[in-house]
């Protein structure tokens, strides 16, 4: 019964491993059929499911048939209690079915594994190219904005949204051209050789370059980095910076304008000798004759030639400032063909602009190198350069003459005008314009250097003929005064003086006891290199008189004198230009209807500022531009230059402000300039001003005028009512700072803004050549010149 029993209890426990094997090999099946099912619909996505495999189909359509025809099938097909009772009921037990039931679990268990590696390729296959897919999306719109740029493909619902960004300089060489042509004036050149003539040679040159490097460069950099860095013009450019220093840019906007005005008048001066230069001889040699008669003009007579040609035929000046008139015909033609030529040349705005510069910038230093070396080839040459090299000590320790020198700073480089904004504002702001500043200083200074050699050369030489010819004139008339007894035969000049006048009658002069000298010098002048060479006026007489009249003394006159004013012309013109471009930028930045018309708006903007130029060109013009150029005109510049260090050292943040362009060049900046913006330049432009108001209120307010009965230049004095329209025209164009004040205090409006971003969108967020704003992030947008 044992025996019996035994094999019973061996086979239910045999039955009883198998089913515990049975549900293992379930349970590890139903995991890979459902991994299996959650790696379909990636297939499908994939347009392959398992069943489509190669490979995978055949194998599991194979496993079917071995799967059912073994005893583990069954055990699927119904309850696990029924299967062991009719297993045991129909199977008797032998070795060969026990194996033969073994074998069939392992098939079994190793076609799930089959089944589970095959899922799980299938499976990574399907995220595979769910991640190529993705990739794909996500390369697509870089692929398209990448092209964008070149192609200029905009969908025409975005374009509305979108508006490009103002056009840039070709290249840098245009850019530096065109803040060289703004700076180099021929005003600023003259009157630099007038400053150091008179305020201590070589020490006011000394005084000058320490005032470029503490307040000249940095205060340029800072106007240059402002425009470049916002992209705006000079009225709204102070508004991002600090809102209440906001009015800023409205004064300098006014102060470029008036100064516009009379610019171009030097213009109409310069083209009416340059055409009076075409001539056999100069008009301004000899005086002309009366009409039917061999008499020269008695009013020329009673002058010199060129003085008359300049005060009676050129400006047709009026003897007072009260005295009106018509604008003269002749120069009012002139104006309106240097307002053409400027019209000309700015037309396309910056397409054409940039080109012109190429012409108009370097020509003149050709033109200074070919004057140059002819005036020190002139006789009398050495004796102006050695006024060059004398430097007196004693100016090293006067304010006046560091004023001086200061205020020659800020015309010279052309700071507070606006224009140094404005041609800024159309170059990449990634652009390193602190070498820029330096580079146009340097431009600067050597054009005032090179300048000034040829002036005083040439100074030199107009110093010895006309003292030569008053030496030969007074020894004649005092022979003549010998022989009628007049004066006793100890004035007899020598016999040999006519071999070297000059120095010879001087030396007689001195040799003289004082009562026979007190005779002669009431008869004659003294006839004194020294005090002709200092005899020079300031401002246009010393271009239109002094050096015109020299010209004259050239053989050759007519050649150079045509390299002359031609020179001028190109100078004044490149400034012009510069100018214009401080005005045409802001209203083209504040009125957004502007920017569709560029070419309209020049045009209008050309022929307004002729119209209003026309009132300088009266008989009486010329006495207001030195109303306006000698009383006006330093007071708001200082003020002006004052506020915009203000606005960015102290309202934004001097830090803040360069730690902005150290991330856009990627290398930090001098401490220097901070240190400059923020201690030095307020102080040095705070004394400036003071020093200003000094002088303008204990300088006589005077004015040189000519006197046609006597053909003389007398010095008269000013009316009250030009005083009380000085005075007006510094308050107007001073107003709008403090009430721009007012309404950002009326209105909230911060004191200093948060973050440029938040006005434009950063320019490293898409190529400089292709920058993109949407415009309801930016309120003022960016200009867009019609080149068309």
């Amino acid at each position: 019964m044992l025996l019996a029993h035994s094999p019973a209890e061996h086979l239910r426990s045999q039955q009883k491993m198998r089913m515990a094997e049975a549900q293992r090999t379930k349970r590890r099946v139903a995991p890979d059929e459902r991994s299996t099912q959650q790696g379909r619909p990636s297939l499908e996505n994939t347009g392959a499911a398992p069943e489509s495999q190669p490979g995978m189909k055949t194998e599991a359509q194979a496993s079917e048939p071995s799967l059912s025809k073994t005893p583990s099938t069954e055990l699927s097909e119904s309850s696990p209690g029924s299967q062991i009772w009719d297993k045991v009921r129909r199977a008797t037990w032998s070795p060969t079915s026990w194996v033969s039931e073994a074998q069939g679990l392992e098939a079994r268990a190793a076609k799930a594994r089959a089944w589970e590696a095959q899922a799980f390729e299938a499976q990574s296959r399907a995220s595979q190219s769910k991640q190529n897919s993705v990739l794909r999306m996500i390369a697509a719109p870089l692929a398209k904005r990448k092209h964008l740029p070149e192609k200029l493909q905009v969908p025409e619902k975005e374009k509305s949204k979108v508006l490009f960004t103002r056009p840039v300089w070709s290249n840098k060489v245009e850019y530096i051209l065109a803040q060289v042509g703004y700076s180099v004036r021929p005003g600023d050149l003259w009157h630099f050789t007038f400053l150091w003539l008179h305020n201590g040679g070589g020490s006011f040159l000394l005084i000058y370059i320490f005032m470029t490097f503490l307040i000249g460069i940095p205060l340029l950099f800072l106007e240059m980095a402002a425009g470049q860095r916002l992209r705006r013009g000079s009225i709204n450019v102070w508004k991002l910076i600090s809102p209440w220093i906001g009015g800023v840019g409205y004064t300098s906007f006014l102060v470029c304008f008036i100064g516009g005005l009379y610019l171009n008048v030097v213009n109409a001066w310069t083209l009416s000798y340059l055409s009076q230069s075409f001539q056999f001889h100069l008009p301004w040699e000899k005086c002309p004759l009366v009409k039917n008669s061999t008499d020269f003009d008695p009013e020329c007579a009673q002058t010199t030639p060129s003085m008359y040609f300049w005060y009676r035929l050129t400006l047709k000046a009026s003897d007072r400032i009260e005295d009106g008139g018509p604008p003269v015909l002749s120069l009012s033609l002139s104006l309106l063909v240097a307002w053409c030529l400027v019209a000309a040349f700015m037309i396309n705005g910056l397409k054409s602009t940039g080109k012109v510069m190429y012409l108009l910038v370097p020509v003149p230093y050709l033109i200074v190198l070919c004057l140059l070396i002819r005036s020190l080839l002139l006789d009398g040459a050495v004796f102006g350069l050695r006024h060059l090299a004398s430097a007196k000590i004693s100016a090293m320790y006067s304010m006046n003459v560091w004023c001086r020198a200061g205020t020659q700073v800020l015309f010279a480089l052309g700071l507070g005008f606006g224009p140094v904004v404005a041609i800024s504002s159309h170059m990449h702001p990634s652009n390193n314009c602190l070498h820029d500043a330096f580079l146009v200083a340097l431009v600067n200074l050597v054009t005032m250097l090179l300048f000034t050699l040829f002036f005083f050369s040439l100074l030199g030489f107009r110093a010895t003929v006309i003292t030569q010819h008053c030496s030969e004139k007074s020894a004649e008339i005092l022979m003549n005064l010998v022989a009628t007894r007049k004066l006793p035969p100890e004035a007899q000049p020598p016999l040999n003086l006519f071999d070297r006048p000059t120095s010879i009658f001087t030396s007689w002069l001195k040799s003289l006891p004082h009562p026979i000298k007190s005779m002669v010098l009431s008869h004659v002048p003294e006839c004194s290199l020294e005090q002709q060479f200092l005899k020079v006026k300031e401002g246009p007489s010393f271009a239109f008189l002094a050096v015109t009249e020299t010209m004259s003394f050239i053989p050759g006159s007519v050649f150079w004198s045509i390299l002359f004013f031609l020179m001028l012309l190109i100078l004044e013109l490149s400034t012009t230009i510069g100018n214009m471009q401080g005005i045409i930028t802001p209203l083209q930045d504040t009125f957004s209807c502007f920017r569709k018309y560029t070419k309209l708006l020049t045009v209008v903007v050309f022929v307004l500022m002729f119209l209003c130029g026309l009132f300088f060109i009266r008989p009486s013009g010329f006495y207001f531009f030195k109303l306006l150029t000698e009383y006006w005109i330093v007071l708001p510049i200082i003020i002006i230059v004052i506020f915009e260090n203000m606005a960015v050292a102290w309202a934004y943040g001097a830090r803040r402000f360069l730690a902005d362009f150290a991330i856009l060049w990627d290398r930090p900046i001098s401490p220097i300039i901070r240190w400059l913006w923020c201690c030095l330049s307020p102080i040095l432009l705070l004394v400036l001003l003071v020093t200003t108001l000094i002088h303008l209120f204990l300088k006589s307010f005077t004015y040189v005028a000519w006197d046609s009965s006597t053909s003389k230049e007398v010095l008269r004095q000013y009316p009250s009512w030009g005083l009380l329209a000085m005075i007006a025209l510094v308050i107007i164009g001073i107003l709008p700072i403090p009430t721009y004040f007012v309404y950002c205090l009326t209105h909230g409006i911060p004191f200093n803004v948060t973050s440029w971003h938040k006005s434009r969108i950063s320019s490293r967020c898409l190529p400089l050549s292709f920058q993109l704003s949407p415009i309801k992030e930016v309120q003022s947008e960016e200009i867009l010149q019609d080149d068309n």
